[in-house]
């Protein structure tokens, strides 16, 4: 039933054909396949070379619309910072004892970790877990800091990481598809944005090469990513 209903769905689409961002949108919304809330997934290719340091694109956006989903945060800390982080909203609150549950039981109920920078060196023991899920801590990205009410608030807002992968594309999610194409967009032009503005130096050429959307089980439209490009300098 599943494969009738996609193929149905993609027969509404045009694959050879790039939309306007709401238009690719509408259809992802309109063509849903499954009976739950899916979500709808941005990709960006860009015009980088991941394998150099400096095109290593990454970092951090709050979506406007949030994502649909409450992330469950973990905070690593210690003394008045587990207070802070737990009045903030954390799920999660500790030190040495959720590290060593981690480590030794493989405990992994949350979706994003927050640590304070004197106790990454005991978080470095598990980085070998954290690391490969993309858990991991990062300065870069606001995840390690001592000011962890504000890191709490804004991933339960909606924060959400992006980062290049190998083949030079960046995949993140922004929202489900009871958004409705018009918050949908505005999300999708929030990273976008975020994406151009986190253009490195040195990269030459075409940046953002080409873009997609879909919905978990629905199938993808491609998007024209100049028109976009147009779309998030305007509302910049």
């Amino acid at each position: 039933m599943a494969g009738k209903k996609y193929a149905n769905a993609a027969k509404n689409i045009d694959r050879d054909q790039r939309y306007p961002l709401e238009e690719a949108l509408k259809l992802i919304v309109a063509n849903k396949v499954a009976k739950f809330d899916e979500t709808v997934e941005l990709s960006v290719r860009l015009g980088v070379d991941p394998r150099q340091a400096d095109q290593n694109v990454r970092g951090t956006v709050v979506m406007p619309n949030g994502t649909g989903k409450v992330a469950r945060v973990l905070v690593l800390a210690k003394g008045e910072k587990e207070k802070e982080a737990r009045d903030a909203g954390a799920d999660f609150v500790g030190g040495e004892d959720l590290i060593k549950r981690i480590q030794e039981e493989s405990w992994l109920d949350f979706d994003r970790v927050i640590a304070t920078p004197d106790i990454m060196g005991a978080v470095g023991r598990i980085g070998k877990i954290l690391g490969p899920r993309g858990l991991m801590p990062n300065p870069r990205v606001g995840t390690v800091t001592f000011d962890v009410a504000k890191a709490v608030q804004e991933v339960k807002a909606g924060k959400v990481d992006y980062r290049v992968d190998k083949a030079g594309v960046v995949h993140a999610g922004i929202g489900k598809t009871s958004f409705g194409e018009e918050k949908l967009a505005q999300n999708a032009l929030a990273l976008l944005g975020a994406i151009m503005r986190a253009k490195p130096a040195s990269a030459k050429g075409n940046y953002v090469k080409s873009l997609a959307v879909a919905s978990t089980m629905g199938p993808g439209v491609r998007v024209d990513p100049a028109s976009a490009v147009r779309r998030e300098v305007a509302t910049a």
